[in-house]
């Protein structure tokens, strides 16, 4: 037999790659510089294929399943206008670390460069937003671009990668030949196991401490949920007290007493009064964003800082650290949990017990707390009963962004790892509900949930048409005030109540919306009527819209300025003035 009888062509070949990297999903949407791929996909049973209705929703389709599995996500966009659709979620996955591979058709490589139809720059326009991107230029080269992209996504800090492949790469032939060990790139070899020495150095200032505070992101969560395990046993044989992240939420049951809620711009009283105030600082997996950390010039300005993390870029980025320790989260936490316990270091317990004396003060004040009438549903009412509806369910939320995200982050208690699907980094609108479809693709019996708001819901709303294809039985859950409520809150409390453009004039009938896509629609705005709403939701195996009528002008609190302090903490309509200090540096309650 001759060689090239034997062979096969370059879409059959990365069809083959892929399986051996696993993959058992890929989302997209055909065209013509992919139609070779789509022709390989149809001639097998090993890779399941999602047809969404648009590129980006593909893309956070595939960071749903991503999140939710641990495992790497894959889009199959066409050349041109799909891969530029692509751009905001690859954007979306880079800031948030989440592992993708985006295969993008390319027109043939003898017409690159000449304006040909549907023929875009793809590795140029996605340079800034992918942690590294291909260009293949021989089928040759497919099959190891391919397992190498799938290494760099998944290794390290992860984020999306994307290969791009003319044409005739895609039609020309090759032989394959599976690697026989995991493919690696020559260079890129992260650091994964940490210096003792400089764990044995944290764990000496974390003993000395008397105000310590664990700081915990969705590196944790990236590590693996033995990471979350370990982040958990430390935080509990010490004694001291844990904040999240955004992206860091679950990683830390949020029931535990030790467990201070959520840090930062909307994050509690007591998370961010302890962060300004602690003496030692322990960050484990998070990139002091600005979200966080506010002010820089006030940002826990008494405190040595420990930063736990696998990129080296994110260390001293923003934020000057005393000791730097560059690895993976999980592997850092096993060598400070066995460190610690052989060691048995002693912390000062009188003064452990004071800090905490100063913690319940802060939480006394209920920073959440909120008024709910009989004639209007609070959107926080809204979401505790629905968190006591699905609490004891196999249940996993996204949510689009704005105020609903917030208030998500603030009443749903997560207590476990990979069940909390946000858009932290880039803030996108219309992320939540392609990345719910991607979530209960991997997680088939669970009960997904989008919470949305009405404005967000309907960047990416055609996305009915995929639920309803392949019977995906995801809720949306719209908090609906009318308006693009984060906007109209900042303009409310920082433009002088002038109100441009963030009110919603024309909304659909998202009842008689769900219905046209065969989904069921369900309304309430009366607070009597809320629980029924949500169980008659929870027990329908279809699609559901639940639209939600919540008070228009209610704020998100707390709320750090932007650009203000911990301290300068707005905690309700009333409080537009900097929280008093003390003379020795302590927030007044």
């Amino acid at each position: 037999m001759k060689p090239e009888e034997s062979a096969t062509t370059g879409a059959d070949l990365l069809v083959k790659a892929l399986i051996d990297e696993e993959v058992e999903v890929v989302f997209g949407y055909p065209g013509g510089a992919v139609l070779p791929i789509y022709d390989s996909l149809f001639k097998q049973n090993r890779l399941r294929h999602i047809l969404v209705r648009h590129e980006q929703a593909a893309v956070h389709a595939a960071e749903g399943y991503a999140r939710s599995t641990g495992k790497v996500g894959v889009v199959l966009v066409t050349s041109g206008p799909g891969a530029t659709n692509a751009v905001t979620g690859l954007t979306d996955a880079l800031m948030d670390s989440i592992p993708i591979v985006c295969l993008t058709g390319q027109v043939p490589t003898h017409m690159i460069g000449n304006d040909a139809f549907q023929e875009a720059d793809t590795t140029g326009i996605t340079r800034p937003c992918t942690k590294h991107n291909y260009l293949v230029k021989a089928v040759g080269d497919l099959a190891r671009t391919v397992h190498e992209g799938f290494y760099v996504a998944r290794s390290g800090r992860p984020g999306p990668v994307v290969i791009d492949l003319p044409k005739d790469v895609l039609m020309n032939k090759h032989d394959y030949v599976a690697p026989k060990m995991p493919v690696q790139h020559k260079s890129y070899r992260p650091q994964v196991k940490p210096e003792l020495k400089k764990v044995e150095q944290a764990i000496e200032m974390i003993a000395n401490a008397k105000r310590p505070i664990i700081y915990a992101g969705g590196g944790v969560i990236n590590a693996g949920p033995r990471a979350s395990k370990l982040l958990t046993q430390f935080t509990r044989l010490t004694g001291i007290p844990i904040t999240n992240t955004l992206m860091g939420l679950g990683s830390f049951p949020a029931s535990d007493k030790q467990f201070l809620g959520m840090l930062g711009m909307h994050g509690t009283y007591e998370a961010n009064l302890a962060m300004y105030h602690c003496d030692v600082m322990i960050n484990i997996g998070a990139r002091f964003d600005d979200r966080i950390t506010g002010k820089l010039a006030e940002f826990s300005p008494k405190s040595k800082k420990i930063h736990v993390d696998i990129d080296p870029s994110s260390i001293n980025k923003s934020v000057r650290v005393d000791l730097p320790i560059i690895g993976d989260a999980g592997q850092v936490l096993d060598d400070m949990l066995r460190i610690w316990k052989a060691k048995q270091p002693k912390l000062d317990q009188k003064a452990l017990k004071a800090w905490w004396a100063e913690i319940e003060k802060w939480r006394a004040r209920d920073c959440l707390a909120y008024k709910q009438g009989k004639e209007t549903i609070k959107p926080q009412f809204a979401l505790e009963r629905l968190y006591h509806h699905i609490k004891d369910k196999d249940h996993y939320i996204t949510t689009e962004v704005g105020q609903h995200q917030m208030w998500a982050a603030q009443f749903l208690k997560f207590e476990q790892p990979n069940r909390w699907m946000t858009s932290g980094g880039l803030g996108t609108m219309g992320y939540g509900f392609p990345a719910a479809m991607g979530v209960q693709i991997a997680h088939p019996d669970a009960l997904v949930i989008d919470v949305a708001g009405e404005a967000s819901i309907l960047m990416n709303i055609q996305e009915l048409s995929t639920v309803a294809q392949y019977h995906l039985p995801v809720k949306i859950f719209v908090l609906n005030n009318h308006y693009m409520g984060m906007v109209r809150q900042w303009q409310e409390l920082l433009h002088g109540g002038r109100y441009s453009e963030s009110y919603s004039d024309s909304l659909p009938d998202f009842v008689k919306l769900a219905e046209a896509f065969g989904a069921v629609g369900l309304r309430t705005g009366d607070p009597s009527e809320l629980d029924g709403v949500i169980k008659e939701m929870i027990k329908i195996k279809k699609p559901v819209i639940v639209d939600v009528l919540v008070d228009e002008k209610e704020n998100c609190f707390p709320m750090i300025p932007s650009g203000a302090a911990h301290y300068d903490m707005l905690l309700g309509p009333e409080d537009k003035a900097a929280k008093p200090i003390s003379e020795e540096g302590m927030v007044l309650v």
